[in-house]
């Protein structure tokens, strides 16, 4: 089981469900970061979501890159 974490600034939500949703099944940690304003999909249970730079810091999101074992931006 690893951590994913998602970078997030485009719009196309359903891709990016899907993805964070077959991550979740695999049993993996998954964290999505909105960048600038993007808009966030409703996601399942179990999801961290957090708003850069209103909820996380560049400090707190260059560390949660370095921890993670897969980051992906959309």
């Amino acid at each position: 089981m690893g951590r994913a974490l998602h970078l997030v600034k485009t719009e196309d939500e359903g891709l990016v469900a899907a993805t964070v949703a077959r991550q979740l099944a695999a049993g993996d940690t998954v964290t999505v970061v909105a960048l600038h304003g993007a808009p966030v999909p409703t996601f399942p249970a179990g999801v961290v979501v957090r708003r850069l730079p209103e909820e996380l810091s560049w400090d707190a999101l260059l560390e949660a890159m370095f921890e993670a074992d897969q980051v992906i931006a959309w």
